[in-house]
């Protein structure tokens, strides 16, 4: 799968590598999950995110990383900009000249009022998969953070993706589990300890946000 990535695309995989060698392991994997989530952008698709505790944490990071620059400039495009400043021309140069480009993606950790009404009302495992049903759209693909790989909210709401024909990306540990059988690829750190399976997390998706800043902004 490497090899089918563009040649700027495999540098950011192998300044990656050449940062963490333990990550070796995972070169194709990355690039194969980051051709799924290349394949829903290119199709005005979204990415859709989740992950428990720090991997919660982790779901928001990434939401930041793509729906704002990151390490490119952003510009919105010039049709978007004129139709702003048609509206309004004061506010609309302001929108023009600061917004920037985005890559759509929704963290499921980040919406209080709903996860909280659904965990008291339902069943709390659900939470996840509540929002994947209103949020999914075939086409999509769901980044799924479990450094486990079984966390049960994060496996019924991939059952629910996998029944709505959204893509998934887990995002685990070495060992095999319910979520590298369930998803479409499945990046597998070479740790077992939690936090040093979140240690590598980090820098994996930072690399897959590059390079599709890279991809769409470059």
């Amino acid at each position: 799968m490497f090899n089918l990535l563009e040649n700027k695309l495999q540098t950011h995989i192998l300044a990656l590598l050449q940062r963490y060698p333990t990550l070796q392991c995972c070169k194709d994997s990355i690039a194969q999950a980051y051709l799924l989530m290349e394949q829903s952008y290119l199709t005005q698709h979204k990415l859709l995110v989740a992950g428990n505790g720090g991997s919660a944490a982790d779901s928001e990071h990434i939401v930041g990383e793509l729906m704002k620059g990151f390490k490119l400039p952003r510009p919105v495009g010039s049709d978007f900009a004129e139709a702003c400043k048609d509206i309004d021309r004061e506010m609309g140069t302001t929108i023009a000249q600061h917004l920037q480009g985005t890559l759509p993606a929704i963290a499921l950790t980040g919406h209080p009022g709903l996860s909280t009404a659904f965990m008291n009302d339902c069943v709390p495992e659900l939470v996840f998969a509540q929002q994947m049903l209103g949020f999914g759209n075939n086409g999509d693909t769901f980044l799924a953070i479990s450094t486990s790989g079984n966390s049960k909210n994060i496996i019924y709401a991939a059952i629910v993706a996998k029944a709505k024909g959204v893509k998934i990306v887990g995002l685990t540990g070495s060992k095999e589990s319910k979520l590298s059988a369930l998803a479409d690829m499945c990046i597998q750190v070479p740790e077992t300890e939690t936090y040093k399976i979140q240690e590598l997390h980090l820098p994996i998706y930072h690399c897959l946000c590059l390079m599709l800043e890279e991809r769409f902004f470059g």
